[in-house]
């Protein structure tokens, strides 16, 4: 006994942090390749996509029917130097893979953050390409920002099937995530 704990006790909590710290899924792959912050005179855009947002793991859950979340968090910061950053907004768009066993359909629909008609397809890829890419997105008008200030963006990418999103699911390799972050910025031009 180690202070009224069982040897036993501390064992198998050894053993159960040493599992999770360990375990780490195979294949566990969602990373963000593209992110580009369009400043132009009248608004800030963002492009970004994501690579591997269904993983190994999930394949067989949506063939089975178990709809596939991808969201994200995009967030503009304004950099203050010696000091913190601070946030300005935060964008969340959430789109959803569903795969219909009876018609053999592909499915992506937006959840949030986007006005935007479902997407059907039978083939697999296009539904992943639909999936992984957000175009456009508008994240403030140029005359909200300051002209002199510093700016960046931020993004968060999530993804899980069923939109289960706990260290259970991030274990058995079926939800992960990735954050990657833009250049630093100014609205104001230099020449």
């Amino acid at each position: 006994m180690f202070g009224g704990i069982p040897a036993r006790s501390l064992w198998a909590l050894a053993l159960a942090a040493l599992i999770v710290a360990v375990a780490a899924p195979a294949g566990a792959e969602l990373r963000i390749s593209d992110l580009e912050v369009f400043l132009n005179d009248h608004e800030l855009t963002v492009n970004v996509a994501v690579l591997g947002a269904i993983g190994p793991a999930s394949q067989e859950g949506i063939q089975s029917g178990i709809p596939t979340h991808l969201r994200y968090t995009v967030e503009l910061w304004q950099h203050t130097p010696y000091w913190r950053d601070s946030r300005l907004l935060t964008r969340v768009v959430e789109r959803q893979l569903a795969y219909n066993v009876v018609t053999k359909e592909y499915k992506v629909t937006t959840l949030e953050g986007e006005a935007r008609a479902p997407h059907v397809t039978r083939d697999l890829r296009d539904a992943q390409r639909v999936l992984s890419e957000v175009r456009g997105l508008t994240l403030t008008p140029a005359g909200a920002v300051d002209k002199t200030g510093v700016i960046y963006v931020r993004v968060h990418a999530e993804s899980a099937l069923n939109g289960d999103h706990s260290i259970v699911s991030r274990m058995a390799g079926t939800a992960e995530q990735a954050m990657h972050q833009s250049d630093y910025r100014t609205m104001q031009r230099v020449q």
